[in-house]
């Protein structure tokens, strides 16, 4: 069938891209009855079962991450999404191959940890807690940033957690909503508190409570500004817009963003849902949650593990010995 030709060729494209190089080592298909840190029926397992949704939702989360002067100068500095010159200092454009490594690092962690087993997870965790604490540096303006910040974290943890969520029930075909969404927003504290954070908001109105309370250390960077609005060519202005259209007021304030009537708006959900799921509908289902699937066909013992992570006792890694385990998650 034609549309199965579509979908052999757009999963074979998503596995070179990126199962081929950042899935490697997580575990999906077994232990048999092992229901990792959500398990069947969970709301984690239904929203991050469709992964256009869950990138473009990671998308969302960046964009409002970096409104954080700290979090855009620790990008600056430490990633490798922002190109460099001869020289090593980064510039404002973006380096696509940098990109296209953080994204698939990021998928394989919010993949592996929604639906590998309990151990896949723990070591994906313990991962990203690794690198966090290579992430340490002074801004241009003489403030010191460090990813191991306790604000910093709730911070991080809550644009993620928004991000995901808020794409989900904009782009879902089927969303979850009110108390059923709360869900979601209460069992993905486990992947913050894995990480390090602690006080983390568990509802979405406390995700957003949480989130505006930051806004007096907000501010819009000049490399900010620069990546966004109209100084974008299409059809990366058309995405920008997708991001900022998902904004709370007061962020959407801050970027000064200004939505356009109500029947213009609606049609260019409208445009982005379509794109959106017709991405997911070629795609098929996600590989990672069918094998999850049958990995606890039989049972489990459990509806969930919890994390383990005790704070302060990962060992010290360098950040080449941290790079090295991503080869290989």
């Amino acid at each position: 069938m034609p549309h199965q030709i579509v979908e052999q060729q757009v999963q074979q494209r998503l596995y070179e891209n990126v199962r081929r190089n950042y899935f490697r080592g997580i575990e999906f298909a077994g232990p048999a009855g092992d229901p990792g840190w959500f398990g069947p029926g969970s709301a984690v397992w239904h929203v991050h079962s469709h992964m256009e949704a869950l990138v473009f939702g990671l998308q969302c989360a960046a964009y409002m991450e970096r409104l954080d002067p700290s979090i855009y100068w620790m990008g600056m500095h430490h990633s490798r999404v922002v190109e460099r010159d001869e020289n090593g200092a980064a510039t404002t454009r973006l380096d696509p191959k940098g990109a296209i490594t953080r994204l698939g690092h990021s998928v394989a962690f919010f993949i592996g940890t929604a639906y590998g087993s309990t151990e896949t997870a723990e070591r994906l965790a313990q991962t990203v807690r690794a690198m966090h604490h290579t992430i340490k540096g002074t801004r241009p303006d003489g403030a010191t940033y460090d990813a191991d910040d306790p604000d910093w974290l709730r911070w991080n943890y809550a644009t993620v957690v928004w991000g995901l969520a808020t794409a989900h029930e904009m782009y879902h075909p089927r969303p979850l909503r009110g108390k059923k969404l709360d869900r979601y927003y209460g069992e993905f504290v486990r992947v913050g508190h894995a990480l390090g954070g602690t006080d983390l908001p568990t509802t979405k109105a406390e995700t957003l409570d949480c989130l505006e309370s930051y806004l007096p250390r907000l501010a819009l960077t000049h490399g900010a500004a620069m990546a966004t609005g109209p100084n974008l060519p299409l059809p990366q202005s058309a995405i920008d817009w997708a991001i900022r259209d998902t904004m709370p007021k007061w962020a959407a304030q801050l970027v000064q963003h200004t939505s356009p009537n109500v029947v213009e708006r609606t049609a260019r959900r409208t445009a982005v849902w379509a794109a959106i799921n017709a991405l997911h509908t070629a795609a098929g289902p996600t590989r990672e949650f069918t094998e999850a699937q049958a990995r606890v066909a039989g049972g489990t013992t459990v509806p969930h593990t919890a994390p383990t992570h005790v704070p302060g006792t990962d060992p010290v890694r360098s950040r080449a010995d941290v790079e090295s385990g991503f080869a290989t998650v």
